[in-house]
């Protein structure tokens, strides 16, 4: 099985994606994390151009998108998010999961 593809694989291929990211940048930490959360916020404006493109809402383009592109987008926005997170702190998997358990507590009880 892919590294990939296995679902136990998830955040250890975000440390390699942030690895890969962290060795191609000569920035200092601090303006590297701002650049990720502005990229975070560039990923969420294409989701939000796919669903104008999938939806036709732009009479001058039409239906420019799928709703695959929407899904694709989503993806993207999430994958940044986790990058984002563990390039704060390297207990990212431990932080989003207890947020995730708290989201859930207070709104599922």
């Amino acid at each position: 099985m892919n590294a990939i593809d296995d679902a136990d694989a998830l955040w250890p291929t975000v440390d390699r994606l942030r690895a890969w990211l962290d060795a191609a940048n000569d920035r200092p930490a601090e303006e590297e994390l701002l650049l990720r959360v502005l990229k975070l916020a560039e990923e969420v404006g294409e989701t939000a151009q796919a669903v104008i493109g999938a939806t036709g809402h732009n009479p001058r383009k039409g239906n420019s998108h799928t709703w695959q592109d929407v899904e694709s987008e989503l993806c993207d926005v999430i994958l940044t998010a986790m990058v984002t997170l563990r390039t704060l702190t390297p207990e990212a998997e431990a932080v989003f999961q207890r947020h995730v358990h708290g989201v859930a507590r207070r709104a599922l009880t």
